[in-house]
């Protein structure tokens, strides 16, 4: 060891006082010196961590790690089969009934609550290792949906966006939600058996809820869970079946997911009831669900291959988890790192299968046991609201 110059301290006996004493040590031996240690280079209330991290943490802090357990020890919701309802038929306007935690816990514990999960879970594995353009069985009520859908895109190019400063809330978009209000019973017409165009009264308000809110000018989950909520009304009728599933995700969802993004765009929807970077996207759960379900098993795209462009770019079109991520980085600048930070930290899961199946798990939690979400959740004769659990 070379010498070195520096005055050490005499050793001294341990003091008899319990207040602890800083002493300096020399850099090179380790031993106690008489110098003075020199000024710390960050502040005492914030040490510099243990660990570096593989990225610099974003600037917002999970808002509430209550969920992300709940999250973490949920089970991974089972697909049911639709139950089908008979007559004597007894439709009725559906109304809002959850009102707080007490009533959604009400909901969570009634077979309405499990076996509509079970429906979206259903859907989700009728998509498993499909892309949207693998052939499909399409009945004549699939392709009315479809049909209906491209109808309402048609609208927002005859009523064209007002001319505004607002960043959010185009004014138009009322215009076009009002021309919904007014044709929905037609529209609903368009595929109902005459015995069962008496439930235009039941579904109608599923459907119009299902594009945003006219009077906040909003889009989010919520409305999105309503059409999810309406198609699950319409499979209880009988009209949809489980052979038209992969159709009603790959057909119908997907039809309905790109007027949802030209809605937004072209009317500038506020997004309601958004997490921020905490969030999967801004308005949409379900195309994420879906989205994975249709890369499990991929011999080449795992859940990391979200940060290639090029994949993105190419197979979007056959993706839906693909497609909503190049949407994220399209409207949202800086690193993707920061401004997503779970779509990034999901990147980095092994594989697909645990993707689809922690998302179904976070939709449960985050969406489905919301009251902010679920107080505007419709009740009525097909999805019934029970107190206490019982048989549909």
């Amino acid at each position: 060891m070379e010498p070195h110059d520096h005055q050490h301290s005499p050793p001294t006996s341990p003091p008899s006082s319990t207040t602890t004493t800083t002493s300096s040590t020399c850099c090179k031996c380790g031993g106690p010196t008489a110098f003075a240690a020199p000024p710390p280079t960050w502040s005492e209330i914030s040490p510099p961590p243990t660990y570096r991290p593989i990225r610099a943490p974003a600037i917002n802090i999970p808002p509430n790690n209550h969920s992300q357990q709940a999250i973490i020890l949920a089970p991974v919701p089972q697909s049911q089969k639709v139950p089908l309802v008979s007559p004597p038929y007894h439709f009725q306007i559906p109304t809002k009934i959850i009102q707080s935690p007490d009533d959604l816990r009400r909901f969570h514990d009634s077979d309405s609550c499990k076996n509509f999960l079970g429906f979206v879970v259903a859907l989700s594995e009728s998509i498993r290792c499909h892309k949207i353009s693998d052939p499909c069985h399409q009945s004549e009520t699939i392709n009315s949906i479809i049909s209906i859908l491209e109808t309402l895109t048609q609208w927002i190019e005859e009523i064209p966006p007002a001319q505004q400063t607002a960043r959010y809330g185009n004014l138009s978009y009322r215009t076009w939600h009002n021309r919904l209000t007014e044709t929905s019973d037609s529209l609903m017409l368009r595929f109902l058996p005459d015995d069962l165009q008496s439930a235009t009264i039941e579904i109608v308000p599923y459907f119009t809820d299902s594009f945003g809110n006219s009077s906040r000018i909003d889009y989010g989950t919520g409305h999105e869970t309503n059409f999810a909520a309406w198609l699950y009304c319409l499979t209880r009728l009988g009209l949809i079946k489980e052979e038209d599933y992969q159709a009603v995700v790959a057909r119908v969802f997907v039809k309905y997911l790109e007027l949802m993004r030209k809605l937004q765009s072209v009317y500038c929807l506020e997004p309601a009831g958004s997490h921020g970077v905490w969030g999967l996207d801004d308005y949409h759960f379900l195309p994420f669900i879906f989205g994975s379900s249709q890369l499990i098993d991929h011999r080449y795209m795992k859940p990391k291959s979200i940060h290639n462009q090029d994949i993105l770019d190419n197979f979007s079109n056959e993706y839906m988890y693909l497609a909503c991520v190049g949407f994220v980085k399209k409207v949202k600048k800086g690193l993707f790192a920061e401004h997503s930070p779970l779509l990034d930290d999901i990147s980095g899961v092994p594989n697909w299968n645990k993707v689809n199946s922690g998302l179904l798990k976070m939709y449960r939690v985050e969406v489905l046991e919301k009251v902010p979400i679920m107080q505007h959740f419709l009740f009525g004769w097909l999805i019934k609201w029970y107190s206490l659990c019982s048989s549909l």
